[in-house]
This record gives C-alpha cells, sequence and structure tokens, in this order.
C-alpha cells in the first residue's frame, strides 16, 4: 500500500470492483491524492466480501497500492430497497436511492478517515438510471454531498466542484467520458496497467429478471423479510408451501453448505437419511402438516427418483429428530409449488 503525504488531500472512492471504479482511483491517486476504496456490503452486492481476507476485488486494490474499507449497510439498504423515494429501474434496482445510500454513507466517514472529498467511477449517460445529468445532480443533492462529490471519469462535462475550484484536484487532468462505449476505458486499463476487471453487467442481483422477480414476490409475501432471508433467497431452488411456509433444496454442494450457514432458529433442516444428496431449509413453518411435501420435493433431487428415501427432518436448535420415507414428488407437485 502506498504512503501518503503529509500535504496530500485524502480521497474516498466508492469503489464497486468494476473497471471505472478503479481507474477513478488511479486518475486520483495519479494527481498525489491518497485514495481509500470504500466497498459496500448489502445482500444483494458486495456480501460474499464480507469476513473474506482474500478476493480479488482487494488483490487488485492491493495491487495498485489503494487502501481499501468495507462498510456494511445491510440493514439500512434492506429498508430503502421495500420503498425506494425515486422508484426502480427494469427490475428492482433502486440505482438512485442506491448511490445516494452510498455516498451518504461515505460523507459520513470523510471525519473518521481525515478525508476531504468522495469521489465515483460514473460515467455521464452510461447507465438509463442513474447517470443521466438530472440524476447525478440528484443523488448529489439528497446525499448531502453538494461541494464534496466528484466524478473524475465525466468531469469535463460536468460544473466544476468545489474540490477542482479550492485546487484539491487538477481539474485538467480529469476526463470527459460519456456514453456506453468501453473503447476509452479498456485504453486506460492499458495505460495504468489494470489487468483483471470484470464484464460490465453489473454486479447488482436486484437488477437479475428471475431473482428481482422472486425477491418482489417474496416482499410482497413477508414485508418484515431480512438480510439473512434475502441472502438465502439468492440461492438454491425455492418452493412456497401450503400454510406461507419456505422451502430452499441446495443444487450442490457449495449450496449445501451455504443454505447451512444460514439456518436459524425455528428452520427445519431436511438431509437424506442414508445417502448424500440435497440439503434442504424449511423456514417460516407454522404447521406440521405439510411435512410429506416438503419430505417429498427434497427426494426429487437424489440420484434415484424412483424409490422411496428416507428424510431426515432437525429443528435448528434442537434435538428434536423425525425421519419420514417417501417417494420423490411428482411433476405436478414440483410446478404447483416452485417458485
Amino acid at each position: 500500500m502506498s504512503t501518503k503525504s503529509p500535504n496530500s488531500p485524502t480521497c474516498l472512492v466508492l469503489y464497486s470492483g468494476g473497471l471505472d471504479s478503479i481507474i477513478a482511483c488511479k486518475i486520483l491517486q495519479e494527481q498525489g491524492i491518497h485514495v481509500i476504496a470504500l466497498c459496500f456490503i448489502t445482500p444483494f452486492f458486495g456480501y460474499k466480501l464480507k469476513s473474506r481476507k482474500n478476493t480479488s476485488k482487494k488483490k487488485v486494490l492491493a495491487d495498485h497500492g489503494i487502501q481499501f474499507e468495507e462498510i456494511d449497510i445491510s440493514d439500512a439498504y434492506l429498508k430503502m430497497v421495500k420503498n425506494p423515494k425515486h422508484g426502480y429501474g427494469k427490475y428492482m434496482n433502486p440505482c438512485i436511492d442506491c448511490k445516494i445510500l452510498m455516498v451518504q454513507n461515505a460523507i459520513k466517514r470523510l471525519g473518521e478517515l481525515n478525508a476531504s472529498f468522495v469521489a465515483t467511477g460514473d460515467i455521464l449517460g452510461q447507465r438509463p438510471m442513474s447517470q443521466r445529468r438530472d440524476a447525478l445532480r440528484i443523488i448529489e443533492r439528497d446525499s448531502g454531498a453538494d461541494g464534496l462529490l466528484l466524478r473524475p471519469l465525466s468531469a469535463l462535462h460536468l460544473p466544476a466542484t468545489d474540490i477542482e475550484n479550492k485546487g484539491l484536484v487538477d481539474r485538467s487532468r480529469l476526463l470527459g467520458l460519456s456514453g456506453r462505449g468501453r473503447k476509452d476505458q479498456i485504453v486506460l486499463a492499458g495505460r495504468y496497467g489494470i489487468k483483471e476487471y470484470p464484464a460490465p453487467a453489473g454486479g447488482c442481483v436486484l437488477a437479475d429478471p428471475i431473482l428481482s422477480q422472486r425477491l418482489k414476490r417474496m416482499f410482497d409475501l413477508w414485508p418484515e423479510l431480512d438480510v439473512n432471508d434475502c441472502v438465502l433467497a439468492q440461492i438454491g431452488r425455492h418452493f412456497f408451501l401450503p400454510g406461507g411456509s419456505w422451502l430452499v433444496i441446495g443444487r450442490d454442494e457449495k449450496e449445501n453448505a451455504k443454505i447451512i450457514s444460514l439456518i436459524r432458529k425455528g428452520d427445519i433442516k431436511l438431509d437424506l437419511a442414508r445417502v448424500p444428496g440435497p440439503t434442504g431449509l424449511w423456514r417460516k413453518v407454522n404447521t406440521g402438516a405439510y411435512t410429506d411435501i416438503a419430505a417429498s420435493i427434497l427426494c426429487r433431487y437424489t440420484k434415484v427418483k424412483k424409490h422411496p428415501e428416507e428424510v431426515k427432518l432437525s429443528s435448528h436448535g434442537t434435538e428434536k429428530i423425525k425421519i419420514i420415507r417417501t417417494l420423490p414428488a411428482s411433476d405436478d407437485t414440483i410446478n404447483r409449488y416452485r417458485m
């Protein structure tokens, strides 16, 4: 990590792990500015970084001498996403309110990190919802970042900020990128020696057509949905059973392990009693009347689908175990309950 000069300003850059935010860091770093990359954690993006020391996102920054800080805003984000002031994009993505929330949190950290301003990798016109000229202004205004927010990649298309007017940043060395093309960014990546960066699809699951549809239905069914629920919603096969309960079946060993890590009090864990197979997590169970259905759905995803299997149901936090012998669920049952 590069050392900070006593006289150089410090900037907090909203860091998504994408190429644009990496370039924003490098442009400022090139001017002698000490850069701290802020990576925000929510249930819908960045969550895999939580408690992990070594990831590709962190490695890229370390390779370029950029300091890295995580900020978990999961609870505040979940509250916002249920009713965003500025609405959703094409799916369930609240892009404008998302950026407002992140900039607000960055502004709050300025004093703690001895920083002077905040920057983002926004490019004018690149994203249809959050990177229009009017949207950029709304984000600055509603986040309370007037005079403190810089967009280094499109600065020459935007009015000069207090940051530039005060001489903290040399405006002539900022860029004037706009539009959805990536050609200029690829050239800049070569110039700065940036070799690892993701495709420009974005990493927010709220912009995924399938996951956003599932989450919308879940928010309608269970307005009290919490962070653990939202993480669970992104893995496995999902079934909504009679009585308002929710069954999740792992698709492979990795998902089985993730499901187990998310089990909490009140959940019922399902496993095959005698052979390896999928793990199930049954949540929001108010009655045991549908135990046979849950067990049969789990059996449907075993390698042998024509014979009865024994399914073990265990209540989390207790020693209660129940064994059920059942046949795999029919196509009709799967299609009726699968989300």
